[in-house]
C-alpha cells in the first residue's frame, strides 16, 4: 500500500512524504495503475515546484520514496492542493491501494 502524508503548518500545506507500492504481485493491474498515477502526479509536483515556481525545496528521493518540503509555502500552495485532491480522488476509489494522511507540524 501507498502511504502519502501530506504536511501541512498555520493551516498552510507545505510539504509531502510518499512511500510505498501498489502493487500485490506482478499481476496486480490496478495496483500499477495507482502506482503509476501517484508517482507521476508526485514528479510532477515536485518539478513544477522547483523548476517553473522555482521554490528551492528539500527533496529526498528513493526506491518508492518522495519526500517534499516547500520552502515558501504560499507560492506553492496551489500545486500542493492539487496532488492532496489528486490523491485524495485515488484513495477514495482505490481506498486497498493508497492511504492519505494528514500530518499538521504545531
Amino acid at each position: 500500500m501507498i502511504k502519502a502524508i501530506l504536511f501541512s503548518k498555520e493551516d498552510v500545506l507545505n510539504g509531502f512524504e510518499i512511500s510505498g507500492h501498489s502493487t500485490v504481485d506482478a499481476d496486480d493491474m490496478e495496483g500499477k495503475l495507482v502506482c503509476s498515477a501517484v508517482s507521476s502526479a508526485a514528479i510532477m509536483a515536485a518539478n513544477t515546484i522547483t523548476e517553473i515556481i522555482g521554490d528551492s525545496a528539500d527533496i529526498s528521493t528513493d526506491d518508492g520514496y518522495l519526500k517534499l518540503t516547500v520552502n515558501n509555502p504560499k507560492s506553492c500552495l496551489a500545486v500542493l492542493e492539487g496532488l492532496k485532491l489528486h490523491l485524495s480522488a485515488l484513495s477514495q476509489e482505490y481506498p486497498d491501494k493508497i492511504k492519505v494522511i494528514m500530518e499538521v507540524e504545531p
